[in-house]
């Protein structure tokens, strides 16, 4: 549930209480990696983890209560009262208004284990201590009103619909249905539609005040603050919440261990075939989680994995996949397999089972353990070099039972050995140990392991931490500063047009993990030379990273694990001739990692079998969208506004074009479609992070310096379209969440002078947590989980979008449609109020400012900037003119763009009429 709140004032009351209660100081308990324990006399658990590097902070509040907790009648309880807690307290009645006021990006979220609160924001410490505030006054003094649930559980249940689109979900919930029959694991965390709609306010009352304690709580900031502030403001706003006399009820239902197999059959409308196989394994506190892990890698990666090897590159699946759940008591691991059209389901079940069933003839090997441990490790030090990332994974492991588990079972992966991952395959990938979503014929019953609990405090004793990563002075982001920390320049490519070459932005800066974010964007080709290749480029790019003349796949798949770095390359579809190459690595292997990309963008392989396997990927991702209500909606409504005809590199094309489309691929297409348009006659290298600039100005040199573009490049132009106002329905069978859509071409780009003003109208009007929309039909109506507005500017051409939309439950189609028309109208006759605009310029200058907190937003504005001959004095620029927008300019934009008779509407949905 993403949401955007305002922030309140501490009451002066507590502050004179002071001296009563609170302590002299919070003393650390245990310190690990950079991250110290403290606890209030209360229980309250404290996990504070400072780091400068970047000028965020995130605060994280988790429970230790989730679905796993709930009692007959009550699924989805612990979910539904994480929605009312925003409902707010007699101190904090409009949070979601007081949230966007401050300009917090914030979030709440439930599983099985655990519910979380967690806001990212701009470093700013009255920010900070209204949110600590905040959540204190929330845990025993939210409202849980009845009021509140009545239309708070209609949304809940439009949340519960939309995930009852998706095919492979609900065969999900499903498996997992029947894999558990007396644990919870087995009840899907939003809930029983019939609990949601029917559950008892006492008893839900009652639910809040049992676990809603200090006691069964865990306090975590992180990113950058001050440690005495923050330990203080704890002790102000937390200690004088009394430890609660009651005892929380143990829970010691397991489930028993599984006597046969198991099958589902789950039939429904759209989407792609799936088989998937579910395993009970062990608490994720358990060491044999790790090898657990390593197994999900082994049988699951792409492309090193036994399952993509065996279904997807011998055409028996277009893609497979694994995940093993880390969770409190005995959880589950699960296989799956996604299908193109025309694959056979049992064909793909079969050899699945046999590829995941068979460790006892086929042993897993040496190799295949590192490569998986190098993956693991990979991805570890990513998001634990992410401040932001870190408040929140930390959730997972105090749902354990102990956060230091966050650590211990990195360095349990670091040391599974191969004989332990063999041992744990044979004793869980068993026929009778699993769920399949698919039928099978039985096999020879046999038992896996008896669950067990695990002692937690015996685990912990062997766990050895490790050094924590070097904090880092904190970074500037006002552009002004982003502009100065900046060199730039070009860099001459031999035989390229005059005045290309390689533009490049270098920010290098200290940053947490020595992280490095980079964006090349190299631009090829024009009108005639793209027209009717959509799907090869995009087919083409995809193929880039899939090996080179002296790497294959395989080893580029390991020399970008040895590198810990990422790589993605893309066609933009709104920018036709321009490929994007996104790169997330480390200081130590930047330079490396921008040599493997000259290398795989200069000679790729273009290999025939992997073209074909991407080919049946579209195709059963095209498939799989054929008869989503938002897809449907979205063909149509787009068709009918980009009048290009078929074959136009700007042609929408429809579900039959695509695949036909894809189907024409060949590598000759490929290979000639790269030797035209790909080439560094023009491109754009910004880099962000902690590297040597030099350094990375020679690589750029000696990698791009003697390969022009052959085809170079000219931009294409998108004209403005005009308004094809109407309304279109579609219908849907069997989708049980509908979509509203509506749209208006804007004869404006980003230049214009009323661009600012238009800007915070849609933001005011549909585009934050106190907007018109949000409020009428998310909050007052309960319509919809998720309603909107929305521009989209366009650099150059004047061809720009008004955008607007709302997902909602089929039978409430009218009510939806007209709460839209009905805020529009009101907006535009009596347009907004001054306080409306001044918590809106806050919220969306403080949004403005986060974004630049992250490198990979900056690197890619950089890039950006260098196409379009721009600095950041352009971002200063328009921060400049949201500050000076008065109430008439706002209110005359909306109405002189946003005309009502000018909008194409669109729904779909299972509508009965």
């Amino acid at each position: 549930m993403q949401i955007v709140l305002k922030l309140g004032r501490r009451l002066l009351t507590s502050l004179l209480l002071w001296p009563l209660w609170v302590s002299a100081a919070l003393n650390p308990i245990a310190e690990v990696e950079g991250i110290t324990e403290y606890r209030l006399p209360n229980g309250l658990q404290v996990l504070l983890a400072p780091d400068e590097s970047k000028p965020t902070t995130t605060v994280n509040l988790t429970y230790r209560v989730g679905s796993r907790h709930e009692s007959y009648g009550e699924t989805g309880m612990a979910h539904l009262l994480e929605h009312l807690l925003f409902k707010g307290s007699a101190r904090h009645p409009l949070v979601w208004g007081e949230f966007n006021k401050r300009g917090l990006n914030a979030n709440g979220s439930t599983w099985y284990d655990r519910t979380n609160y967690y806001a990212s924001f701009a470093a700013n410490a009255d920010n900070l201590k209204w949110y600590l505030d905040w959540l204190a006054d929330s845990m025993t003094n939210s409202f849980i009103a009845k009021k509140d649930l009545a239309t708070e559980m209609t949304v809940v249940r439009n949340e519960w619909e939309m995930g009852e689109n998706n095919a492979a979900g609900v065969l999900l919930d499903k498996v997992a249905a029947s894999h558990y029959q007396w644990h919870n694991y087995g009840k899907t965390t939003i809930g029983a539609r019939a609990d949601v709609e029917n559950v008892d306010i006492d008893r839900l009352q009652a639910f809040y005040k049992l676990y809603y304690q200090p006691d069964n709580a865990t306090l975590i900031v992180t990113g950058k603050f001050q440690v005495s502030e923050v330990l203080s403001w704890v002790e102000a706003f937390f200690a004088p919440i009394a430890k609660p006399q009651r005892s929380l009820p143990p829970l010691y239902t397991l489930e028993p261990v599984q006597d046969g197999e198991r099958q589902v059959t789950l039939r429904r409308s759209g989407g792609a075939p799936q088989v998937m196989a579910m395993y009970h394994v062990s608490p994720g506190s358990h060491p044999d989680h790790a090898a657990m892990e390593m197994l999900a890698l082994i049988m699951g990666d792409t492309p090193s994995g036994r399952g993509h090897k065996r279904l997807t590159e011998a055409n028996l699946a277009s893609a497979t996949w694994a995940w093993a759940a880390a969770l409190h008591d005995p959880g589950f691991a699960v296989f799956g397999a996604s299908l193109a059209p025309g694959q056979n389901t049992t064909t793909a079940s079969e050899t699945l089972l046999a590829t995941l069933e068979t460790a006892a003839a086929q042993p897993i090997t040496a190799e295949e353990l590192e490569r998986a441990r190098s993956k693991y490790i990979k991805a570890w030090d990513q998001q634990f070099a992410n401040s932001e990332q870190v408040g929140v994974a930390l959730s997972e492991s105090v749902a354990l039972g102990d956060w230091r588990f966050f650590f211990l079972i990195r360095d349990r992966v670091k040391s599974v050995r191969l004989a332990d991952v063999q041992r744990v395959a044979q004793e869980r990938l068993l026929p009778s140990n699993r769920t399949l979503g698919v039928y099978l014929p039985t096999g020879q019953p046999q038992r896996a392991p008896a669950p067990a609990f695990v002692d937690v405090a015996q685990e912990i004793k062997t766990f050895v931490p490790g050094k924590a990563l070097a904090q880092v002075p904190v970074f500037d982001v006002s552009p002004a500063n982003i502009d100065a920390r900046t060199e730039r320049g070009r860099l001459a490519v031999a035989g390229a047009t005059s005045g290309a070459g390689v533009r490049y932005a270098l920010l290098p800066k200290p940053t947490r993990g020595e992280s490095v974010q980079a964006k090349l964007v190299l631009r090829g080709g024009k009108l005639a030379s793209l027209n009717g290749q959509a799907e090869a480029v995009a087919l083409m790019a995809a193929l880039l990273g899939k090996g080179s003349v002296t790497l294959n796949r395989q080893q580029v798949s390991d020399r970008l694990d040895a590198l810990k770095t990422q790589v993605a390359f893309a066609y933009a579809p709104g920018e036709p001739g321009a490929l994007h190459v996104s790169i997330s690595s480390k200081r130590e292997h930047a330079v490396a990692a921008l040599e493997l990309v000259a290398v795989l963008l200069r000679e790729p392989t273009f290999d025939a079998a992997i073209l074909e396997e991407l080919k049946r990927q579209a195709q059963t991702d095209i498939e799989a969208q054929r008869h989503e209500p938002e897809a449907v909606l979205e063909e149509a409504l787009f068709r009918r506004l980009q009048p290009f005809e078929r074959g136009d590199i700007r042609h929408l094309r429809s579900t039959e074009e695509r695949l036909t489309d894809v189907k024409a691929v060949t590598v000759a297409g490929v290979r000639a479609l790269h030797q035209q348009l790909v080439g560094a006659g023009e491109l754009e290298l910004a880099v962000v992070g902690d590297f040597d600039a030099q350094a990375m100005k020679s690589a750029a040199q000696a990698a791009f310096g003697s390969w022009p573009t052959p085809v170079p490049y000219e931009r294409v132009e998108f004209p403005p379209v005009l308004a094809q106002p109407g309304r279109l329905v579609f219908k849907t069978p069997d989708k049980q969440n509908a979509v509203l859509m509506l749209a208006l071409p804007l004869a404006l780009n980003e230049d214009d002078a009323d661009v600012p003003a238009l800007t915070m109208a849609t933001y005011l009007f549909g585009n934050g947590g106190q907007s018109r929309l949000w409020n009428r039909i998310r909050e007052r109506d309960g319509l919809s989980y998720n309603v909107y507005a929305a521009t989209s500017w366009a650099a150059v051409d004047r061809h720009s979008w008004w955008m607007g939309g709302a997902i909602f439950a089929p039978g409430n189609r009218a009510k939806v449609e007209a709460a839209f028309r009905d805020e529009l109208e009101k907006a535009l006759a009596q347009g907004f109020t001054a306080q409306e605009l001044d918590q809106g310029k806050s919220g969306l200058l403080n949004f403005r400012a986060l974004a630049r907190a992250q490198d990979a937003h900056l690197a890619t504005a950089w890039a950006r900037h260098l196409h379009l001959g721009r600095s950041f004095l352009r971002t200063a620029q328009m921060d400049q003119d949201i500050r000076a927008l008065s109430l008439e300019q706002v209110n005359a934009a909306l109405r002189r763009h946003v005309v009502p008779s000018r909008l194409l509407w669109g729904l779909a949905g299972d509508f009965n009429d």
